[in-house]
């Protein structure tokens, strides 16, 4: 966790430089009457395409976008797949299933002439459709002579679902003309969770670990390209 923690704001600080870089360069060509370009950002999550990869008990992607109402606020949303296998001391589980979360962002970040990245927090609701597979599970036995016994159990639970809340911050900054780089941090709180019987949710699709309660944690890394769709004069 201090790892991601530690990547997360290094790619804080690098976009925001490369923000504040870009600006600085059109400084000098701030002229009175120019537009704000409205439009629909669509893109996908590179974490999960990478993590899809490098580790073989995972599977997933996520699709991500937001479209700009307001000079400040934006509509925003994800929605994805995933599928992850969980092998533990006691139990090794695997989950499948789709999410779709939606939600607004609020950019604090003052932009100069023609730049549209954003420094935002925002908040989401989302709803996760999943499966739960328990594979096998060991039994702990006190008494040193018997050891421990494990169970093939190889049943599964189907037609689960949760719903939760997340707090959202990030940032996005533009690479190149319209294709922007971006990452956001999430706390996320449980609001419903259908639960299987005598086995528990243990990973939900779209909020992660549960950690024995209703808090889970989030972040996704983004490339994304802006669409835009009609212009509004400053």
């Amino acid at each position: 966790m201090k790892h991601t923690l530690r990547s997360i704001f290094s790619m804080a600080l690098m976009l925001v430089s490369l923000s504040a870089l870009a600006q600085e360069k059109t400084k000098d060509t701030v002229k009175s009457g120019k537009t704000e370009r409205y439009g629909l950002r669509v893109g996908l999550d590179l974490h999960r395409l990478a993590k899809s990869v490098y580790d073989k008990d995972y599977k997933g992607f996520e699709i991500v976008g937001d479209y700009r109402l307001t000079k400040k606020i934006y509509i925003a949303g994800e929605l994805g797949n995933e599928k992850k296998t969980v092998d533990d001391d006691q139990l090794n589980f695997t989950t499948k299933g789709s999410y779709f979360k939606v939600g607004f962002d609020y950019n604090t970040y003052q932009n100069w002439l023609d730049m549209e990245n954003m420094i935002y927090a925002g908040m989401r609701y989302g709803v996760s459709s999943f499966s739960q597979e328990l594979n096998q599970y060991t039994i702990y036995n006190t008494n040193p002579y018997f050891g421990q016994t494990t169970v093939i159990a190889d049943k599964e639970f189907s037609g689960l679902n949760a719903s939760w809340l997340e707090v959202v911050g990030g940032v996005k900054a533009e690479l190149f003309n319209n294709v922007y780089l971006g990452f956001s941090a999430r706390i996320n709180y449980l609001v419903t969770n259908k639960k299987p019987e005598n086995f528990d949710n243990l990973f939900i699709p779209g909020f992660n670990r549960t950690y024995d309660g209703k808090f889970g944690v989030g972040f996704n890394y983004t490339v994304s390209y802006f669409i835009p769709l009609y212009k509004s004069q400053k």
